[in-house]
């Protein structure tokens, strides 16, 4: 084995892996349902200095959301080929060192949200709270991905509170609907490691769902692109926006195709492609304002 294999990594590469600054997918699912919501909250452009506290703080959390959850799973992780070399389960940074990267991380979030208003600070409590909770859900709650399901879309009540100082219901649909894009994509990354999940005890809705994980799967696809279709036409938006929920019913169409034979390859493919479907309708959404 060559000495460059054996070298300790640095500390700056230590933390980019903590908080997966290689894998942007994962804030990207959380960026653009809450992109989506400040154009709906905006009726249109919510304006530059908004859409860069969602953009960044967006970043921010997610990351300091990884740090917490690899302490809280570090002694599952290691029993888990996919986590087994994570920077804390693997003992290259401690936990003090990976809880203080993930405190830094929120304070700078918390800095951004800062400058909005009251209201949405006070909401960025909340959203904090359940950040923290989603990790340990996954010892006592059988589907834990309806836990992540509203830490993954409390960007959008955040959305409207920045812009209107309110969080009216419509807001809270948008919500529920993203929550059921969350448990779709998130059941299909818990497919990936069911085996390894049954060993060590941890529950997730592949493990609760069995049987019918592929169908449970795909009617939460349903679910969310119905309220949010419904969202979108409460608003009048154009054709335009209709075209991306097209584009998004297509890409969850291919998602079954790679999830129903339930091999790791196929569903870690389909959970990690899962920010162009989300993306597809958020692009929707800005289009259909655009005419206006």
């Amino acid at each position: 084995m060559s000495a460059s294999v054996l070298a300790p990594r640095s500390r700056p590469s230590l933390y980019l892996d903590l908080i997966r600054w290689n894998r942007p997918a994962g804030w990207l699912l959380l960026l653009w349902p809450s992109l989506a919501a400040l154009w709906f909250a905006a009726d249109g452009f919510p304006g530059w200095h908004l859409l860069a506290v969602f953009v960044l703080g967006t970043i921010l959390m997610r990351s300091a959301g990884c740090c917490v959850n690899d302490v809280a799973d570090r002694d599952f992780d290691r029993h888990v080929k996919r986590t087994a070399q994570r920077p804390v389960t693997s003992g290259a940074l401690s936990v003090k060192e990976a809880l203080a990267v993930g405190a830094v991380l929120a304070l700078l979030a918390f800095a951004l949200v800062l400058t909005t208003n009251r209201a949405t600070v006070l909401w960025s409590f909340v959203a904090l709270a359940v950040t923290l909770a989603y990790p340990f859900a996954k010892r006592v709650v059988s589907i834990p991905q309806a836990v992540l399901g509203i830490a993954f879309s409390f960007g959008i009540p955040m959305a409207f509170s920045a812009v209107q100082s309110t969080v009216p219901a419509f807001a809270w649909w948008l919500l529920i609907g993203n929550l059921f894009w969350v448990l779709a994509y998130d059941t299909e990354y818990a497919m990936v490691d069911r085996d390894d999940d049954l060993k060590i005890g941890m529950k997730t809705s592949a493990i609760t769902f069995g049987r019918f994980d592929v169908a449970a799967v795909m009617a939460s696809y349903a679910l969310y692109l119905a309220i949010w279709t419904a969202a979108g036409t409460s608003r009048q938006l154009g054709p335009a926006f209709f075209a991306g929920i097209a584009i998004a019913a297509a890409q969850a169409l291919w998602h079954w195709r790679l999830i129903r034979e339930r091999t790791r390859e196929g569903c870690f493919k389909a959970f990690r492609l899962n920010h162009w479907l989300g993306f597809a309708v958020f692009a929707g959404v800005v289009a259909g304002y655009l005419p206006r």
